[in-house]
């Protein structure tokens, strides 16, 4: 005779009452904070005034960066410089050679803002449809990186009308002769301030929209993090949190902006740095408001360039490399690259901060889902965690496919599953048939 089901102490009127209770909280849960969306993140953002953008431009970038690099000893001293042991650099070299020839820039945007300058309106009219129908034969010729659009004029008073118009100029021109915009469009809203600001970008995408018959909730925005009202406002709030969601889903990416909120802060201009305690102290702020939304963060940039004298040179790939490192390590996996000289130690200092964890962090994912004894016990949080860890290192370039395949027996597919469970999983790893062995 089978045993009897036990009794619940907590009637079901009671739990009925506490699930309508809760309705709000969880609708809230929801939709406010969904998880990560799954989207692949750069590692970088590469920001050129718009009127310097040609077709080629990446190609440059990359012809230029090695140009460089073999002056000063070759990518082996980029690695020295970034502190990677003999045995890691021999790992991450030809990959970093691979990267600057194939794909140099993952992330690019036209600057019409800081970059640009003021100039009269009818030149950045013209340079508005320019840059346009430049990134549109990057497209066709197939030269255009995975990721690219503008950054325009804040919404202050004196440029908001300025800002706007070149956003409406550069998409009526991407969509001349196209139906649809390319997936890789990326706007850049600069300089928020406060809550308002983003509701107003809200509505100026929705005016858009409706003028070029793309669809609802087509226009999506990265706001940068340049002010301190936006970390912390006048009432003690924390606008930042508030801004991501008065965006209405359409905030894609908070970046923080190194030298002007350090300026607004009355930081010297020698001490201003990503790795400032008042710029630790912003992007913290910014890492708890995005938590559990779909929305990216970026680190800022370092604006000590690797020109000059050989000296000169290694000491502006030493600090960026450790700057590129020291974000990968508190959570900010992708930052701002200002000349071709950095792009060798942003992948090299990328690709070695995946691949020496890659092992272990694979030997965890199999053990947890093969529920082996190792005096570890993770968590299903950890096991997320483990596997986004790796699916970034892959789609950067850092591990081969063939290698996650090897290290975890799982397709790099599957590892994207489990890092991002479906929600009524409620946390549990789903199960996974082992990888096809490769041939």
């Amino acid at each position: 005779m089978p045993p009897a089901t036990p009794n619940s102490a907590v009637p079901d009127h009671f739990l009925t009452r506490l699930d309508a209770e809760l309705a709000d909280t969880d609708a809230l849960l929801a939709d406010a904070y969904p998880g990560d969306d799954g989207r692949r993140q750069p590692v970088h953002t590469v920001y050129v005034p718009a009127d310097r953008f040609t077709p080629d431009l990446p190609q440059q970038w990359g012809r230029t960066a090695l140009d460089l690099v073999q002056q000063h000893g070759g990518i082996e001293e980029v690695c020295a410089l970034a502190g990677l042991s003999d045995e890691l650099a021999a790992e991450v070299v030809p990959r970093v050679l691979a990267k600057l020839e194939s794909e140099p820039i993952e992330d690019l945007r036209l600057d019409f803002e800081d970059g640009y300058g003021t100039r009269d309106d009818e030149s950045e009219d013209r340079d508005s449809v320019a840059a346009a129908e430049q990134v549109v034969a990057a497209l066709r010729s197939g030269q255009a990186p995975t990721w690219v659009g503008l950054r325009f004029k804040c919404f202050e008073a004196g440029t908001r009308r300025r800002g706007i118009r070149t956003l409406d100029l550069f998409l009526g021109a991407l969509l001349e002769g196209n139906t649809v915009l390319p997936d890789g469009l990326v706007l850049t809203f600069p300089k928020v301030s406060t809550v308002s600001q983003v509701e107003a970008m809200v509505g100026v995408c929705e005016q858009l929209e409706q003028a070029y018959g793309l669809s609802s909730g087509r226009l999506r925005f990265e706001i940068q993090v340049e002010t301190p009202q936006l970390i912390l406002g006048r009432d003690g709030r924390v606008p930042i949190a508030e801004a991501i969601h008065a965006g209405r889903g359409r905030v894609s990416a908070l970046h923080y902006g190194t030298y002007d909120y350090s300026a607004s802060l009355q930081i010297s201009a020698e001490y201003q740095a990503c790795d400032h305690p008042a710029a630790d102290f912003a992007k913290q702020v910014m890492q708890v408001a995005v938590a559990g939304t779909p929305v990216h963060l970026s680190d800022g940039s370092s604006n000590l360039l690797p020109v000059g004298s050989p000296e000169q040179v290694r000491r502006a790939w030493t600090v960026h490399a450790a700057l590129v490192r020291r974000a990968l390590e508190r959570g900010f996996y992708q930052g701002w690259d200002l000349h071709p000289g950095q792009l060798p130690t942003r992948y090299a200092a990328t690709f070695a901060f995946y691949r020496e964890g890659a092992a272990r962090a694979a030997q965890r994912l199999h053990d947890y889902l093969t529920n082996a004894e190792t005096g570890v016990l993770d968590e299903p949080a950890t096991l997320r965690a483990l596997a986004r860890y790796l699916q970034r290192g892959h789609d950067c370039g850092a591990i081969d496919e063939a290698e996650l395949i090897a290290m975890t027996g799982i397709t790099a597919d599957q590892v994207a599953t489990l890092a991002r469970p479906r929600s009524d999983t409620k946390g549990v790893a789903p199960r996974l048939s082992p990888a096809p062995t490769p041939t």
